[in-house]
């Protein structure tokens, strides 16, 4: 099972009748310099505060469903990332952007420790955390907009039935029908707010 962390902030749940924008963390939200997990290694990713203040006032709802096998690998424990990720919102928060829930997997099919050493059905490109934000928060996935960098993040958006689903460009994925490729994330917010 995917697990939630809740933003007290962010608990009013979405606006009637809209869905949500799900974000991918690394590489998305902060500069995915590998395993980040402390304030000291965090870089925001240029662009992410105007994405994130124009699907707000477009009434889109922000959610973040994440793998985060350094968990699995013995990286960092679930504390110290419950920790971090409440670090990112008060931040993210103080900026005007609520983020209403972080799904997480911590599970890794093969790097993975113990119990985190795991096939399973929340680890993108599995479409199972997304699943459980639809389902916790009542999201319209069909009007919901995925937004990642790499193709698994396109894949778990699109085997839930999320309608849009946009990439940052990486060369080494390959292109996958029905997503828009973008260069950075000034393009990916024409993309949303244009459609």
């Amino acid at each position: 099972m995917p697990t939630p962390i809740l933003n007290p902030r962010g608990a009013g749940g979405l606006p009637p009748s809209r869905g949500a924008l799900l974000l991918d963390r690394d590489g998305v939200i902060n500069v995915n310099f590998g395993y980040v997990h402390t304030p000291e290694t965090t870089e925001w990713v240029e662009g992410i505060d105007a994405l994130c203040m124009a699907a707000q006032s477009a009434g889109f709802g922000l959610v973040v469903v994440t793998n985060q096998a350094g968990i699995g690998r013995g990286l960092y424990t679930e504390a110290q990332f419950a920790d971090y990720t409440a670090w990112m919102l008060r931040q993210l928060s103080a900026r005007g952007i609520d983020i209403l829930r972080v799904y997480y997997c911590p599970h890794h099919p093969t790097a993975g420790q113990g119990i985190y050493q795991t096939q399973c059905a929340c680890r993108k490109p599995a479409p199972g955390m997304i699943l459980a934000a639809a389902r916790d928060l009542d999201i319209d996935l069909a009007g919901s907009v995925m937004i990642g960098d790499k193709a698994s993040d396109m894949q778990a958006a699109l085997a839930a039935g999320v309608g849009r689903c946009i990439q940052i460009d990486d060369p080494l994925d390959a292109r996958l029908p029905g997503v828009a490729y973008v260069r950075d994330l000034s393009q990916a917010r024409e993309v949303l707010l244009g459609a």
